[in-house]
């Protein structure tokens, strides 16, 4: 359980952060920059689901926990030494990843199939499914990145690339199921 009495410690005044193994690194590491942008990602969901009700609503409170336990995955460096942690460390799994592609194929199986890419826009909602979309597509990135240089659990980054083609399909759905789609018009303005 989390116990959270005071929320500044100052132990970062001087630029650098505890990761979830204690280590100390700065607040620019790569490992920083990857959950700190999966934070972000969960912020924009924040917004989209000031505008979603329902099913869309519940699948997006879904997502926000598992955007927690990627953090705190991300944040926990040594995978191999998990085994020698004195509690259970969380880490993202196989069945997180398989639960976005099965709400991905439910909700494309109702859509017409594209002709055209999509501009973000549309419905309020869609609009901020986009925006989610783009950043979680950065995390994702950021992840990979990490992954070069330092070992990532799999299913993170898997977990990533699926989050971002839901967030792409959820905004179809947002859009009248895709019939109030804004479709890109190639040279439109020449």
């Amino acid at each position: 359980m989390v116990v959270l009495n005071k929320i500044y410690t100052r132990t970062g005044d001087k630029g650098d952060t505890a990761l979830g193994n204690g280590d100390r690194v700065a607040k620019f590491s790569p490992r920083v920059s990857a959950y700190g942008t999966v934070d972000e990602t969960n912020a924009t969901v924040g917004l989209a689901r000031q505008h979603a009700t329902g099913d869309m609503d519940a699948a997006l409170a879904r997502i926000q926990n598992d955007l927690f336990d990627l953090g705190a995955d991300l944040c926990r460096p040594e995978m191999a030494k998990d085994a020698q942690s004195p509690y259970p460390v969380l880490r993202m799994t196989q069945s997180q990843v398989d639960r976005l592609e099965r709400e991905i194929d439910a909700m494309n199986a109702g859509l017409e199939p594209l002709r055209s890419f999509v501009l973000p826009g549309g419905s309020a909602l869609a609009a901020n499914l986009h925006l989610c979309r783009t950043v979680s597509r950065r995390a994702e990135r950021l992840a990979v990145e990490l992954s070069t240089v330092e070992e990532v659990n799999e299913a993170a980054v898997k977990y990533l690339n699926r989050l971002s083609d839901w967030f792409f399909v959820a905004s179809r759905v947002a859009n009248d199921q895709g019939r109030a789609d804004v479709l890109w018009v190639p040279g439109a303005n020449r």
